[in-house]
């Protein structure tokens, strides 16, 4: 008779790490504050973690049948966008709706582009023969590393770094009388890297099906250790007023693109004094310009360009 296939064997044929069991949610540790998971979910609503008013489980991810709620952030972002559209002086011909998805795209744009200030820290401890842990969508959508056993052979050393007794032994042997080369410094920390991974138990990870982190080597018994993750993420509560203000006039563009596709179905309306002239293509025009406009300002302003070092 045929064995039934396990559907997680895959990884382990793959990888060649043996997992012996499913993956597992774990609770996380933010900080100084231990969060709990709250029943079996692994939305952000299922922890307090820092996000402010951002809905991370929601976003654009809204339906037209949907009752639509805005939350403080959002308030203050559509009552912007309806005041520079002349509400309530003249009228806005935009429901609560649009407004919403116009909200979430200028949102989701700058959680794209995040600086590097907006990093954000998690913690959680690995269990015995796991090594694959699922991961909330706010934290793997901006994830950027994880950092899991990276000590030298293992052997923790009381004052001093495995490391550092190769830099001085290094240093005394080469340097200590002769000018110091920082090219050849570099040489003995990437040949010390390569020690590290045949001869010791430096840790590695994976992002599997946008979901999941599998770390290797699989945890043992006695050899369960912290992951610490580092990812991207909006907090409300803590997000710089420039950035606030990006949010709102990328809003403010898209709407202006909305309500111009909607008056400009017609060029005129009929009034006694002889009809009223939209401004639909005006602001269809508007809209796609200051669009260009932001995006360019995000990429070269609000994110980090990549690093380059030369020596």
């Amino acid at each position: 008779m045929l064995k039934k296939p396990s559907y997680f064997g895959w990884a382990s044929s793959i990888y060649k790490y043996d997992m012996a069991s499913a993956p597992v949610k774990p609770n996380f540790t933010w900080g100084p504050f231990v969060v709990d998971r709250y029943g079996d979910g692994n939305n952000a609503s299922s922890f307090t973690a820092p996000s402010g008013d951002i809905p991370y489980d929601t976003l654009n991810k809204r339906y037209f049948s949907d009752n639509v709620e805005f939350n403080r952030f959002y308030a203050l972002v559509r009552d912007f966008i309806k005041s520079r559209l002349g509400h309530p002086v003249v009228r806005v011909e935009l429901d609560d709706f649009q407004i919403l998805t116009a909200i979430d795209e200028a949102v989701s744009k700058l959680d794209y582009h995040a600086p590097d200030w907006c990093t954000q820290l998690a913690a959680f401890r690995t269990q015995a023969k796991v090594n694959m842990y699922e991961l909330p969508s706010f934290m793997v959508n901006n994830f950027r590393y994880a950092a899991y056993k990276k000590s030298l052979l293992s052997i923790p050393l009381a004052n001093q770094s495995l490391e550092m007794d190769f830099f001085i032994k290094y240093f005394q042997d080469n340097f200590l009388f002769n000018d110091f080369a920082v090219s050849d410094f570099l040489l003995m920390k990437m040949h010390l890297k390569s020690i590290r991974k045949i001869l010791g138990r430096e840790g590695s990870f994976q992002i599997v099906n946008g979901k999941y982190l599998m770390v290797y080597p699989t945890p043992v018994n006695s050899d369960a250790e912290d992951v610490v993750i580092e990812y991207k993420c909006l907090n409300t509560d803590t997000l710089h007023h420039y950035f606030i203000n990006w949010i709102q006039r990328y809003a403010l563009a898209i709407s202006k693109g909305i309500l111009g596709e909607i008056r400009g179905k017609y060029a005129t309306l009929p009034s006694p004094q002889g009809g009223a002239q939209l401004n639909g293509a005006a602001l269809i025009a508007e809209s796609e310009k200051e669009m260009e406009k932001l995006e360019e300002q995000l990429l070269s302003e609000i994110e980090e360009p990549a690093a380059f070092t030369t020596y």
